[in-house]
C-alpha cells in the first residue's frame, strides 16, 4: 500500500490519465460533431490570421537576414540630411565623397562597405529591359560573406577610381537571362548602353540587404563614372547626391555607442572635407551641423518596414480582437455543453471523482479542439500571408518575403492555440467541476430550468464580445473611411487619358547645357506629332509621381530676409493644359520664356496663402536661395495656377508651411530656364485613343528618332491607385474583420438569446394566458438584448475612441471622433442584433400556454 501511495504522489499515473482523457475527448467530440467542426473551424480562422499578419511582421520587421553573424552589422547614417541635395533613393544616407572620408578614417568596424539601389537597363533601344540594380563597393560580399554560386564576386580590386566595370548577376537573373548556362560568365552584357562583363552569380538564398525586394546586377560603385549624371558630372564627386548606404561589421571588442560615438567625433573633419560647391552660407551651416551615428543594421534596411510597419501592428491588433471574439463565442458553447453534461458530471463527482481530475478532462478536451484549429491554422495562415503579399504589391513594385513555414510560425500559432484554449476552456471547467451531485440529478429530473449563475456568465461574455467588435467596426469603418476620402481627394488635375513618357539615353547626358534644350525640344515636338496625342509637355517632375525637388528662397522685400521653401518644378509650354490645372491670374508660361529671357514662373494657390499673405502675387520677386549647379537667381511671379497634389496623395511631411487641405506650395519655372535641365525629362502625353495603341504609336516615333532610346511608360491613374495599396488593404481587411466580428455577435445574441427564451418558457406561458400579445412577448425577450447591447456599447466605444486616437496618424480627412462614424458602429451592432435575437424571440412569441406550462 506504501508502494501504491508514493506512486501516485509521484504522479506517475499522469501520462495514463491524459491518454484516457484524450481518448474520452475524442468519444465527445464525435457524438457532437457539429460543435466540434464549428469550435475548430472558428479556431483555424482565427489563429491563421493571427498568424498570417504574424508572419508578414516576422518576415518584414523581426527576422535577421540570412547571412552569417547578422548582428555584427551596422549601419552608417547621417543626421538631419533629408531634404538637403539630391536624394537617389529613399534608402540613400551618403554621398560617395563621404563615404571614402568614412571608409578612410574609421576604425570600429573591421570591414566596412558602400551600397546603393538603381534601376538600369539591359539590353539595347527597343529590347531593352529594367533591370533591379545595386552599386556596391568592392567590399560588399566579402564582408557579407557571400560566397558566388557561380564565377567569382567583386573584391577590392575592382574597386578603383576609373574602374571599367565588371558585373555580377544574381541567381535568379541568371537563370532568366542566361538560361542558367555556365558560359554566363565572361559574357558581355549591355548595362545603359555600356558593355560590361559578367564575372560572377550570387547564391539563390541571397536576395540583397533590403528587405521585401531583390536585385538582378550588381554593379561597382566607382562604375558609376562611367555614365555621369543629371548634371553632366560625375557622381563620384558630387557632394550633395546621396545615393549610398553605408554599413560594416563592428569589432569584437566595439558596440553601437562606441561606433557611434567615434564616428560623431570624426563628423566635423569629414564635412569639412566635402563641403559642396555652390551652396549659400546658411547651407553650409547646415551641412557643417550634420552627425553620423550608428544604428543596427542585421534585419537589413526596407521601405516595406517604413510604408507598412504601423499598418501591420494595426492588423495585428485587430486580428487578436477578433480571435478574441472567437473565444468568447466558443466559451459560451462550452458553457452550455458542460450545462447538458451536468447529469454526466454529477454521478461521476457521486462516485468519487476528484474536482481536478474534472477540470483536467475538460481542458484537455479544449486542448484537443485548440490543437486541431491550430494544425489547420498554419496553411490558413501561408495562404493568407501569400495574399497579403499580393495585397501589397503594385504594377512598379514587386514584393517578395520568405514566407514559408519555419519554427516562429510553429511556435507563434501553438502558444496562440494554448492561450486560446485556455480563455474559451478553463471557465467553463471549473464551473462544470463545482456542480452539486443531487441538485444536478434534481434538475435534470426535471427538465431544463434556468441556471442563474451560468446565465449572468454567458451575459457578461456577450457584453464583453459587443465592446472588443465596437472597437472592430469603428476601426474598421474608419479605416474604409480613410481609403474613400483618398480614392476621392481632389488631385487640382485631370489624370483620365494622360501618360507619362519617361526616356533613357546615357549618351545624351554627356550633351552640353544649350544643346539639352532643343533635345527635349525635339523629343516633345516628335511626340506631340504622333496621331492622336492631344497635347504634349514636359515636365522634370510631375504629380503624384513620388519624386520632389525643392527650393530655398527670400521675397524680394520681406521683412527680415525670411528664407522659405516651396517644391519647384520645371516644365514646358502647354503643361498646364495638358494636365487641365486652371490659371486663375496672369499668363500662360509660352515658347518666348527662354533662357535669354528674363526669369519668371507661375505659383499655385496655396503658394499664393501661404508665403504671400495671400496678397497680389502678379509681378512679386523672389530670389532663390544658391545650391550646387543652382545659382542665386531673381524671378518674376506672372501667373497663379490651381493647387495640385505634388508627390502624395496626404499631407506631404516637408518644412515648407502646407495650408488647409493638403496642397504644398508649388513654383512652376519654364523649363528652358532649368540651370541643371536634364536631356530625357518626363513628357506627359493626353490622348483619346486606347492606352496600348497610343504607346505603340510614340514608341515607333522614338525609336525613328534615335533607336538607342528606351521608353517607358505610366499611366497616371493606375499610379495614383497604386499610391492607395496600403489603405485599401487597411480597409479590406479592416471591413472583413469587422463584418466577421458582428457575425460571430450575431451567433453569441443568438445562442443567449435563445436560451432566456427556452428558460423562461413557464413565464411566457403565463403571461400568454394572463392576456400578453405576441409583440409584448417579443418585447419582453429582446428587452434582454436591448441591455446587454447597451452595456457592451457603453463598454466598447470609450475604447473604440481610445483606439482610434492611438492610430489617428493612419487616418485622413477625418478625426477618430468622426460622428457619422460613431453612429454608423452602433447602426450595425444594433442591426446585427436586432436580426440575430428577432428570430428566438419571434418563436418564443408562438409558443402555446398548454405546451409551455406542461414542460414544468
Amino acid at each position: 500500500m506504501g508502494e501504491s501511495v508514493s506512486r501516485d504522489e509521484r504522479r506517475v499515473h499522469f501520462a495514463d490519465d491524459v491518454v484516457r482523457d484524450a481518448r474520452h475527448g475524442l468519444r465527445v467530440m464525435r457524438r457532437n460533431p457539429v460543435l466540434a467542426a464549428v469550435a475548430i473551424l472558428s479556431l483555424a480562422l482565427g489563429i491563421g490570421a493571427n498568424a498570417a499578419v504574424f508572419h508578414l511582421i516576422d518576415a518584414v520587421r523581426l527576422r535577421t537576414l540570412p547571412i552569417a553573424n547578422a548582428q555584427q552589422l551596422a549601419e552608417v547614417r547621417a543626421e538631419g540630411v533629408h531634404g538637403f541635395g539630391v536624394s537617389a533613393d529613399v534608402n540613400a544616407e551618403i554621398t560617395y565623397p563621404l563615404w571614402e572620408q568614412i571608409r578612410a578614417r574609421q576604425t570600429a568596424f573591421t570591414g566596412i562597405f558602400a551600397w546603393g539601389n538603381t534601376l538600369l537597363l539591359v539590353g539595347r533601344g527597343a529590347e531593352a529591359r529594367r533591370a533591379r540594380g545595386l552599386w556596391v563597393s568592392g567590399d560588399f560580399f566579402r564582408v557579407l560573406g557571400i560566397k558566388p554560386a557561380l564565377g567569382r564576386l567583386f573584391t577590392g580590386a575592382d574597386d578603383y577610381r576609373g574602374c571599367a566595370g565588371a558585373l555580377v548577376v544574381s541567381h535568379a537573373f541568371w537563370r532568366a537571362y542566361f538560361g542558367g548556362r555556365d558560359t554566363a560568365i565572361g559574357s558581355p552584357l549591355m548595362v545603359l548602353n555600356r558593355s560590361l562583363t559578367v564575372v560572377g552569380v550570387t547564391p539563390a538564398d541571397f536576395n540583397g540587404l533590403e528587405v521585401g525586394q531583390t536585385f538582378d546586377v550588381a554593379v561597382p560603385a566607382c562604375a558609376a563614372a562611367l555614365w555621369g549624371n543629371n548634371t553632366g558630372g560625375n557622381s563620384l564627386d558630387q557632394r550633395d547626391l546621396w545615393w549610398l548606404t553605408v554599413m560594416g561589421r563592428l569589432k569584437p571588442d566595439s558596440t553601437i555607442a562606441r561606433a557611434s560615438e567615434q564616428l560623431r567625433s570624426l563628423s566635423p573633419a569629414m564635412l569639412e572635407a566635402t563641403i559642396p560647391a555652390g551652396y549659400s552660407p546658411e547651407l553650409i551651416a547646415r551641412y557643417r551641423s550634420f552627425r553620423f551615428e550608428v544604428i543596427p543594421a542585421g534585419h537589413g534596411v526596407s521601405r516595406l518596414r517604413e510604408a507598412y510597419g504601423t499598418s501591420l501592428a494595426w492588423l495585428l491588433g485587430l486580428t487578436g480582437l477578433l480571435l478574441a471574439i472567437t473565444c468568447g463565442n466558443l466559451a459560451t458553447l462550452m458553457l452550455a455543453r458542460a450545462g447538458m453534461r451536468e447529469r454526466e458530471i454529477a454521478v461521476r463527482v457521486a462516485i468519487g471523482a476528484s474536482r481536478a481530475r474534472l477540470v483536467s478532462q475538460m481542458l484537455i478536451e479544449s486542448l484537443m479542439m485548440s490543437a486541431a484549429g491550430a494544425a489547420l491554422a498554419i496553411p490558413v495562415a501561408l495562404l493568407s500571408g501569400r495574399a497579403l503579399v499580393a495585397l501589397l504589391e503594385t504594377s512598379d513594385s514587386h514584393v517578395v518575403l520568405n514566407l514559408s513555414t519555419d519554427w516562429r510560425l510553429i511556435v507563434f500559432v501553438a502558444t496562440t492555440a494554448g492561450v486560446a484554449s485556455m480563455l474559451f476552456g478553463l471557465v467553463p471547467a471549473l464551473r462544470a467541476s463545482l456542480v452539486a451531485p443531487i441538485g444536478a440529478m434534481q434538475q435534470a429530473s426535471r427538465g431544463l430550468t434556468l441556471d442563474r449563475h451560468r446565465l449572468r456568465f454567458q451575459r457578461g461574455l456577450i457584453v464583453a464580445q459587443i465592446a472588443v467588435s465596437s472597437v472592430l467596426v469603428v476601426s474598421a469603418l474608419l479605416f474604409v473611411e480613410t481609403f474613400r476620402n483618398l480614392a476621392a481627394i481632389e488631385t487640382g488635375f485631370d489624370p483620365a487619358g494622360v501618360t507619362a513618357v519617361s526616356f533613357l539615353d546615357l549618351p545624351a547626358a554627356t550633351l552640353p547645357l544649350e544643346r539639352r534644350l532643343a533635345f527635349q525640344q525635339q523629343l516633345t515636338s516628335a511626340i506631340r506629332s504622333v496621331p492622336g496625342v492631344a497635347r504634349a509637355a514636359a515636365a522634370t517632375n510631375y504629380p503624384l509621381s513620388g519624386a520632389i525637388w525643392s527650393h530655398f528662397f527670400r521675397l524680394a522685400g520681406s521683412p527680415g530676409d525670411e528664407q522659405r521653401v516651396a517644391r519647384f518644378t520645371y516644365v514646358s509650354p502647354g503643361y498646364f493644359d495638358t494636365l487641365r490645372i486652371p490659371i486663375l491670374a496672369g499668363r500662360d508660361l509660352r515658347d518666348l520664356d527662354t533662357a535669354a529671357s528674363g526669369r519668371v514662373l507661375l505659383v499655385n494657390e496655396s503658394f499664393v496663402r501661404g508665403q504671400l499673405g495671400g496678397r497680389n502675387a502678379i509681378g512679386t520677386m523672389l530670389r532663390t536661395v544658391a545650391e550646387a549647379g543652382y545659382p542665386e537667381t531673381t524671378y518674376e511671379i506672372v501667373g497663379v495656377v490651381g493647387n495640385t497634389k505634388y508627390a502624395d496623395l496626404r499631407d506631404e511631411p516637408c518644412w515648407c508651411a502646407v495650408p488647409a487641405g493638403g496642397m504644398p506650395p508649388i513654383a512652376y519655372v519654364p523649363i528652358a530656364q532649368d540651370p541643371g535641365l536634364q536631356p530625357w525629362a518626363s513628357i506627359l502625353v493626353r490622348s483619346g485613343r486606347p492606352p496600348s495603341e497610343i504607346r505603340s504609336a510614340i514608341a515607333r516615333r522614338v525609336a525613328e528618332l534615335n533607336p538607342a532610346i528606351a521608353v517607358q511608360f505610366t499611366d497616371l491613374p493606375s499610379q495614383i491607385r497604386g499610391r492607395l495599396v496600403a489603405e485599401r488593404t487597411m480597409a479590406w481587411l479592416a471591413g472583413a474583420f469587422g463584418v466577421l466580428a458582428m457575425a460571430l455577435v450575431a451567433v453569441g445574441l443568438y445562442g443567449i438569446i435563445g436560451y432566456v427564451a427556452v428558460s423562461r418558457r413557464n413565464e411566457i406561458g403565463i403571461r400568454v394566458t394572463l392576456g400578453c400579445t405576441r409583440a409584448g412577448v417579443v418585447t419582453l425577450v429582446l428587452g434582454e438584448q436591448f441591455w446587454l447591447l447597451a452595456a457592451g456599447l457603453a463598454i466598447g466605444l470609450p475604447l473604440a475612441l481610445g483606439t482610434a486616437r492611438l492610430a489617428s496618424t493612419a487616418f485622413f480627412g477625418l478625426s477618430p471622433t468622426h460622428i457619422p462614424t460613431l453612429l454608423g458602429a452602433v447602426s450595425l451592432l444594433a442591426s446585427t442584433a436586432a436580426m440575430a435575437g428577432g428570430i428566438p424571440a419571434w418563436t418564443a412569441a408562438k409558443i402555446s400556454p398548454d405546451v409551455a406550462l406542461r414542460s414544468e
